[in-house]
């Protein structure tokens, strides 16, 4: 194929030529954009969060008033939730993940840092919190019963006797190093407090956090409260496989066999959690997948119309090398070769724009840097969906009868 009579022929169509690539250079930047996108929603909607969540049903409860004995309401109502049939173990906290809300603290090694080692969520709970949650304990221990204190309020600013961090966290403390039986400094409450276990993987309350990375989606720290609050508290269970359903109907039930005195919320799974909290993350990925395939479509007619255009103004030149002898495949390459041209300026100028978006939106939006592999997929979509869409103007161009293109010129 001569490229010489091609690109002739394009400078003699540059506004139709120049239409087709800007077309397939913006449709390019946003289809990458886009699905880099929706590769991150759906990342992040899938990441583990740690905990056993088929199998781990959290139930919101608050006391009407502020009762003094809520300490020993508290422990009552636990101890009937153990009780229920299908409940492993259940604990009292401040939050858990996928739900958007929760306290964090600095993390430093010595009290003279000017800025902290890292950051980290903060979850409250006794010896109980592991296994309620499902979660895996790598190293070290659980909490010692002794070591469990009431903790009032978020005011109260006591001090853990220890804590149990994330295998996470431990390896941005300590790399390389066993953080059992070390210490971190405690910002807030000016002191030291011993590690003396690790869990393999706690995520922190936020989703878009965890989602989008920065070093502390999985930097968490459970400290040995018992946490009392006039405001809601959640009082998660761990129950037996395929007992959830069963547990999420009897444990309101039970609980006001105790005390009417209470407003329980909302009692769900926290695969419910999941679906609830990713829910407008899905949502956006559909939203930008009808965009992109709406983008694809228009690119493709485009380049159909403005192909049949050229087809209709080059009825006689292409009559006359079909007269010459051009075969049908001659005709088709020809147009398709046109196009591949085309499509590469485009795909050129639109890895460029792309790049630019992506980097506009990483320094508006704080998001992740364009993976290139993305581009690359881009620029192969557009260029194939280019000579997709050329091939019917293109066969209609090769089935033009010699005689009848000379006659209609």
């Amino acid at each position: 194929m001569q490229f010489r009579p091609i690109i002739s022929a394009m400078r003699r169509n540059k506004v139709g030529a120049i239409l087709i690539a800007v077309q397939m250079a913006i449709t390019l930047a946003i289809l990458c954009n886009a699905l880099f996108i929706i590769q991150q929603r759906v990342a992040a909607s899938k990441r583990p969060s740690g905990a056993d969540e088929a199998n781990v049903v959290v139930l919101d409860n608050q006391w009407v008033g502020s009762p003094p004995d809520q300490l020993a309401r508290q422990q009552a109502d636990l101890a009937a939730l153990r009780s229920l049939p299908g409940v492993q173990d259940a604990f009292a906290t401040n939050t858990v993940p996928l739900t958007d809300s929760g306290s964090s603290t600095g993390v430093s090694l010595h009290p003279d840092q000017k800025s902290a080692t890292a950051s980290a969520a903060l979850y409250f709970g006794d010896e109980h919190a592991i296994a309620a949650l499902g979660l895996k304990l790598i190293a070290g221990r659980n909490f010692n019963s002794d070591e469990v204190v009431d903790k009032i309020g978020y005011n109260d600013l006591k001090p853990p006797a220890s804590i149990i961090i994330t295998k996470g966290l431990a390896e941005k403390l300590y790399p390389g190093a066993n953080a059992v039986g070390q210490s971190i400094y405690d910002q807030v409450l000016k002191g030291q407090v011993p590690i003396v276990g690790v869990v393999d993987r706690l995520q922190v309350p936020w989703v878009s956090v965890a989602g989008f990375g920065g070093g502390f989606s999985d930097n968490s720290i459970i400290q040995p409260f018992r946490f009392l609050s006039p405001y809601p508290i959640l009082y998660v269970m761990h129950v037996q496989p395929g007992q959830a359903a069963t547990v999420i109907q009897s444990a309101p039930k039970k609980l006001f066999e105790l005390s009417r005195a209470r407003i329980i919320g909302k009692t769900r799974p926290m695969t419910l959690l999941r679906t609830e909290i990713y829910k407008d993350d899905k949502g956006l990925a559909v939203i930008l997948a009808v965009v992109c395939a709406a983008l694809l479509a228009v690119t493709a007619f485009g380049i159909v119309g403005l192909t049949s255009y050229w087809v209709a103004q080059r009825r006689r030149q292409i009559g006359i090398r079909r007269a010459l002898g051009a075969t049908r495949n001659a005709i088709i390459q020809y147009f398709q070769t046109e196009n591949l041209l085309i499509a590469g300026a485009g795909a050129a100028i639109g890895v460029a724009l792309a790049v630019s978006v992506n980097l506009w939106m990483v320094s508006a939006f704080a998001m992740q840097r364009l993976n290139t592999g993305y581009t690359l997929i881009g620029a192969v979509v557009v260029m194939l969906l280019g000579q997709a869409a050329v091939l019917w103007p293109a066969l209609k161009a090769a089935s033009i009868p010699p005689a009848l293109a000379t006659r209609a010129a």
